[in-house]
């Protein structure tokens, strides 16, 4: 079935013990909770309250804007400030709802009822995923919902929990295997409960021993659910690599996991799946990681959607000293940001500052090492598609499969001539797959 890896990639440092031992820190913000209208794949949310509402915690604050699109859901209770644009992690300013907080908490009639969920059928199954507001948490944002329902349900064979968390640094998904597996573990029995021919599959990279055996514990009489220990390698938590090592099947951007047969999700995506349908809490906290060497006290903070990141920032003891970088998500495929004052989202898992800009460096000449093609999971020639997307050669760029970079950044980090090859070639397949959605 499954490969024991896949070829490629790199052995970054890994940075998690700063924080993976940790445990997880309630925090409740102070400030006003902002909430963009665009926190996933498809089209933003419409508002559907207005300026001077009451709202509750768990509240519907922004509807789906259409079938690739999801719920907003209030995390506190308060006023609705303002409905207006705000900075986001991309750097793009999004209409967002600004909640004024009352610190009460208040939540909407019947949150955090306990169901039975094995009385309970597919579409509504699928219906309380849709409502909490669900999306893939790992980062891509695709509605769950959406995911869950594929054109045929009997060809799923695998469903698949990505436990990899292969980013340096990046702790949240490991804190929350140690202290709420259960959860995880409901939420992907709930998902086989959609797919009657699948089987689950808990994948976890090797260097988390514990987690591994906790989850072999928890899931030893589910004779549907198998444990894999994946090698330890970035990026292992790639959707195309983690479907060929443990499964034996191979994905490219042209095919959607279930277009072989599996559905793939981030363990903090499943255990939300748990909470919607079998404890009726929509998605209003995430566990996000603050860390890096620039942080006073590295550790993850479990918060209300929405929370200005200068706050947990704050809870962390600030900074040491201002940092030279600060980046959203994981170092090698977050986004850099010049200030660290934004909101929470669905999508954000972490804040990583760090003292020194090691990637702020001088390009030069390629010495023709091979090394980004070495290393590259997809087995691209990454020096030429720069080299074409330098040129604006993008016929020579598409028939390189220059459509088929997953931006992961492993060239970028083996580079000698520290040539920033990803970003060049990243910005050139998004401008491509801009122009063809423009045309059609």
């Amino acid at each position: 079935m499954g490969k024991s890896t896949f070829l490629g990639g790199i052995h970054p440092y890994e940075g998690k013990k700063l924080t993976m031992d940790k445990p997880t820190t309630v925090l409740l913000p102070k400030g006003d909770l902002v909430f963009p209208m665009s926190q996933h794949i498809g089209a933003p949310a419409k508002p559907i309250v207005a300026v001077g509402d009451h709202v509750l915690v768990g509240q519907k604050i922004g509807e789906a804007g259409g079938f690739i699109s999801s719920n907003i859901i209030s995390s506190v209770s308060g006023s609705v400030k303002a409905i207006e644009k705000r900075l986001v992690v991309s750097g793009k300013l999004e209409e967002s709802i600004v909640i004024e907080n009352d610190h009460e908490y208040k939540t909407v009639e019947g949150y955090g009822t306990k169901r039975d969920y094995t009385k309970m059928s597919k579409d509504e199954i699928r219906g309380a995923v849709k409502e909490a507001g669900i999306v893939g948490l790992g980062g891509a944002g695709f509605p769950t919902n959406v995911k869950l329902a594929p054109k045929d349900e009997n060809a799923i064979d695998f469903v698949v929990v990505n436990g990899a968390e292969c980013e340096p640094y990046l702790t949240s998904d490991y804190r929350m295997m140690m202290e709420e597996p259960e959860k995880i573990v409901g939420g992907l029995k709930i998902m086989l409960r959609l797919f009657d021919h699948a089987k689950g599959i808990i994948a976890i990279e090797d260097n988390k021993p514990e987690a591994i055996e906790k989850f072999k514990q928890l899931t030893s009489s589910e004779e549907r659910i198998e444990v894999q220990a994946l090698k330890t390698k970035y990026p292992q938590g790639g959707e195309r690599q983690l479907v060929y090592v443990t499964t034996g099947r191979k994905l490219n951007s042209k095919k959607l996991p279930a277009d072989v047969g599996c559905v793939v999700d981030n363990v903090a995506t499943v255990a939300a799946i748990y909470m919607a349908v079998a404890r009726s809490t929509p998605l209003t906290n995430r566990i996000v990681t603050i860390s890096g060497d620039a942080v006073t006290n590295p550790q993850n903070f479990n918060v209300p959607i929405g929370t200005d990141f200068g706050e947990i920032v704050e809870a962390a003891g600030g900074f040491k000293a201002q940092p030279e970088k600060i980046v959203f998500g994981g170092p090698m495929m977050g986004m850099a940001m010049y200030t660290y004052h934004i909101p929470v989202t669905k999508t954000t898992s972490s804040l990583v500052s760090f003292l020194q800009d090691e990637a702020a460096v001088e390009e030069s000449p390629c010495i023709r090492c091979g090394r980004c093609i070495e290393h590259c999971p997809l087995q691209l020639a990454p020096v030429q598609l720069a080299k074409a997307a330098a040129h604006n050669d993008e016929e020579g760029f598409v028939s390189m499969d220059g459509l088929e970079c997953c931006g992961c950044g492993c060239c970028s980090y083996v580079c000698p001539a520290k040539i920033g090859l990803t970003q060049k070639i990243m910005q050139t397949r998004n401008q491509i797959l801009a122009n063809r959605k423009k045309a059609k």
